[in-house]
């Protein structure tokens, strides 16, 4: 029997996938695994038990990702499965922040109360809150993973000219990117050319305020600009800036701070991005299946912190070593096993900046005798026999 503990509400269409040799829910102690959303866990403290964390989302912020990976805890994340939820929002920010829809639905509340004058005053009125189409406008894409893929796409389908920067464009997201957006490798041509502007990229030091008063220097007058990944891509105090100049005619932004709420120009949506049934239904079911596969074959998928790596099953018993990236570690822990008259019928292994995964599927093995022999290696962090 496997326990699996869940932080916020999870998708109950996602936590089906659990049969019935497990135990979910929020009171599960000494838990094997765990299904997190948006609360913080760098404070919490994991029982010795834990072996995997799933992210039903795609940001790992609230989780302590370097504690985990020296504990021996896998933390997987949801990528994809709330894109389209995120892309519509996208969407729908390029055009609210284009028709001054927002600005235009308060002044009309402002006319309650004025009877058969309304339709007069709206008329009048009106032509303070006209803007352009997106159809003909050029659109940048800065990341073109899951969500900036199916931006690009949508805005092709709308007849936006797109353009598409990503320096680390996967081979899957290059094969789902329409063929008519442009691949610039120039970050600040996107910044030159674009009429609308949206990130989808980590916040990591190298993105950090990404967007700040040299990059909107560049920029044509009048951009609008759409951050749906993180608010510190964006500098807030230079958006600001560029908004009280005209440079940038909004800022659509669902990572709202205390420095842009009630600017003129800003567009502060509430962290929508993916709060949709369908989101939440879809990241709750890939990070169970994730969990599934771990727990049960060891295989990694969607990883954070680890090497993504998956083998199918060829003998009944599998050792999961979870390692330091260090010399000669593969050859201890295979010499030990050899040593221990177990033999390896099928063996993977791969690392990740210092961390390292080894899977060897074996037959003839004493399980207690190998756990002992493999935990006075220096290096190792966590063995599994499954």
């Amino acid at each position: 029997m496997y326990k699996i503990k869940t932080y916020n509400k999870i998708s109950k269409i996602g936590l089906v996938a659990f049969d019935d040799k497990y135990t979910v829910g929020d009171e599960v102690e000494n838990a094997d695994g765990a299904i997190v959303r948006s609360a913080a866990l760098h404070d919490v403290e994991f029982p010795a038990s834990l072996k995997a964390i799933a992210r039903a989302g795609a940001g790992t912020n609230n989780i302590p990702i370097e504690r985990c990976s020296e504990q021996g805890i896998v933390v997987f994340n949801t990528p994809g499965a709330n894109a389209n939820a995120v892309k519509e929002l996208v969407i729908a920010g390029m055009l609210i922040s284009s028709r001054r829809v927002v600005p235009a639905i308060e002044w009309a509340k402002t006319l309650k109360g004025q009877g058969d004058e309304v339709g007069k005053l709206v008329e009048k009125g009106k032509s303070a809150f006209a803007g352009p189409e997106i159809k003909g406008k050029t659109l940048g894409v800065i990341g073109l993973g899951a969500i900036g893929v199916l931006v690009a796409n949508a805005a092709n389908h709308l007849g936006m000219t797109v353009y598409g920067y990503d320096p680390y464009l996967s081979v899957n997201s290059a094969w789902n990117l329409t063929h008519n957006a442009v691949h610039i490798y120039d970050i600040n041509e996107i910044f030159k050319k674009c009429d609308y502007i949206t990130v989808h990229v980590p916040l990591l030091d190298s993105t950090k305020n990404m967007i700040n008063k040299d990059s909107l220097a560049m920029m044509k007058d009048g951009v609008r600009i759409l951050n749906f990944a993180r608010a510190g891509l964006v500098n807030s105090s230079d958006i600001k800036a560029a908004l009280e100049s005209g440079k940038v005619a909004a800022y659509v932004t669902d990572f709202p701070t205390d420095e842009v709420l009630d600017v003129d120009g800003v567009i502060a949506i509430p962290h929508l991005g993916a709060s949709t049934p369908e989101s939440e239904d879809n990241c709750a079911a890939m990070a169970a299946k994730e969990l599934i596969d771990y727990i049960e074959n060891g295989n990694i998928t969607n990883s954070v912190n680890l090497p993504e790596i998956a083998m199918p099953r060829s003998s009944e018993k599998r050792i999961c070593v979870i390692h330091k990236n260090i010399p000669n570690m593969l050859n201890s822990i295979t010499g030990i096993v050899a040593k221990n008259n177990v033999n390896i019928e099928n063996m993977l292994n791969k690392s990740r900046g210092d961390f390292a995964y080894t899977i060897l599927d074996v037959s003839g093995i004493d399980e207690n005798e190998i756990t002992e022999t493999l935990s006075a290696v220096d290096g190792i962090i966590r063995i599994r026999i499954i």
